[in-house]
């Protein structure tokens, strides 16, 4: 974000961080035979859910712009890690109409958040899957985080600008909302045929009947919840190859001029940062430039970031380098966000060097020069927020990306890019946390980071060294 089968494969696939909390509320689980209202994040503790693990979501909306109308279904199928005679999902959005487990009416209660769900029979842990149908209509709606940042199903002159970090999906679709469950997704969305709508992956086909108009796309890389999007509008779409893949962007024709100038820099971006981070992780790319001058943020929805306006080149290289960081690799837990948006700092600063402008270094001596005085540059230190308010800050970013140049310039630049690169295969579409990047550096440049990384990471106020 821009500042303001075999139950064992899927577990490999999730990634350390996801298995060992998997893991952690298994006892509890078990006994009581039902799953957890909630993981138990410092910052939003009711997010996500304990019981089973998400394999696929398959939605299927249709869309009524003129008067925000949502008629979906939701299926979701996903692996039972204990004995269920109960389980949630996170949901705030329109009114229920039906809702079967195994293809059976099941009991079901909305609290909040959470939707309880009491299946007619238990699901056992030995059952290789279950399935759940989700039918709801009515009216979505965005919500507002802690920070005053608004998000969910933002509502835009002509559709919607849907933007999911960190807890607006559940304003669209039933899921489970945590980072660490990572699922595939089919989206099938409805519009008038003068509208587009556009969701994450690659478009598999497009058809017209009537006054309507059925678009299907597919994401067959492993996605977590707040990454997923149906931004729906009257766009202008341009499709290509870029960097070797599909790419499909839509923009706002408000936004056609501003999005000129930028449009032909995915196509350097992406193999800068490859040579630099890795194979590009995805299997398509692209951007929605939409006009939601209210949101004030952009988001590296999976495969195709979504912009509130015509990006300039450095937030538009922001959100591609959260294709690796972020999306790919994705925090284990909300206060790690700085994983996600000090690396993305950081490689929006290499791409400002290459292209003429400040280096890292002297990104990093220009914020260094702060004075400690200014506690509100240096505060909260990026690794540790403190609360969801100020998960965002400024100091998130910049002091994030100050770490890793920090980090380049202790270890050397061969160790630096070997860490990078590391880091980002090592838990390509899974999870991650800070204590595994210290180990992971500290196992490839030889040396003891602990001093580094305390300094930089959770110390208040300027750091007192460089190291």
């Amino acid at each position: 974000m821009e500042a303001p089968r075999a139950r064992a494969r899927r577990r490999a696939r999730l990634g350390a961080a996801a298995a060992l909390a998997l893991a952690l509320l298994a006892p509890a689980q078990a006994a009581a035979t039902a799953g957890s209202s909630g993981l138990g994040d410092p910052f939003f503790p009711q997010a996500g859910n304990g019981g089973y693990d998400v394999l696929h979501y398959g939605l299927r909306l249709d869309y009524q712009p003129a008067t925000n109308r949502l008629d979906a279904v939701a299926r979701i199928e996903a692996d039972p890690t204990v004995n269920l005679t109960r389980f949630d999902l996170d949901f705030r959005g329109p009114p229920i109409t039906a809702l079967r487990v195994n293809g059976r009416p099941a009991a079901f209660a909305r609290r909040g958040q959470e939707l309880v769900i009491r299946p007619r029979r238990p699901i056992p842990d030995a059952s290789p899957r279950f399935t759940v149908r989700v039918a709801y209509s009515g009216t979505p709606h965005r919500i507002t985080d802690p920070d005053g940042s608004i998000e969910g199903w933002v509502r835009t002159g002509d559709g919607a600008f849907v933007a999911g970090e960190p807890q607006g999906s559940p304003t669209w679709f039933p899921c489970n909302d945590y980072p660490t469950d990572k699922a595939t997704y089919r989206f099938r969305v409805t519009v008038p045929r003068s509208h587009v709508a556009v969701a994450n992956g690659t478009l598999v086909r497009a058809a017209t009947e009537g006054t309507r108009r059925t678009y299907v796309w597919r994401e067959r890389q492993p996605m977590t919840t707040y990454l997923a999007t149906v931004t729906t509008g009257v766009f202008q779409v341009k499709r290509a190859t870029v960097a070797g893949v599909p790419s499909y962007v839509a923009v706002d024709p408000s936004q056609a001029a501003g999005w000129a100038a930028v449009s032909g820099l995915p196509a350097q971006i992406i193999p800068f940062f490859a040579a630099r981070f890795g194979p590009y992780p995805f299997d398509a790319t692209g951007a929605i430039v939409d006009a939601a001058p209210a949101v004030g943020y952009s988001l590296e929805t999976q495969t195709r970031p979504i912009f509130p306006g015509a990006p300039g080149s450095i937030t538009l290289a922001h959100e591609l380098a959260h294709q690796w960081f972020g999306d790919s690799v994705t925090l284990a837990r909300w206060p790690d966000i700085w994983l996600n948006e000090g690396f993305a700092t950081y490689a929006e600063w290499l791409w400002d060097g290459h292209t003429g402008g400040a280096t890292p270094r002297q990104h990093f001596e220009s914020d260094y020069s702060r004075p400690a005085s200014d506690t509100a540059f240096w505060n909260p230190p990026p690794g540790d927020p403190g609360s969801a308010s100020r998960l965002f800050d400024q100091t998130i970013y910049e002091r994030g990306a100050m770490t890793l140049q920090a980090l380049r310039e202790r270890v050397g630049r061969s160790a630096f890019f070997a860490i990078l690169r590391r880091w980002a295969s090592a838990h390509r579409y899974g999870n991650a946390s800070t204590p595994q990047l210290i180990r992971l550096a500290e196992r490839i440049s030889g040396r003891h980071l602990g001093r580094l990384f305390r300094d930089w990471l959770y110390r208040p106020g300027k750091p007192r060294a460089r190291d």
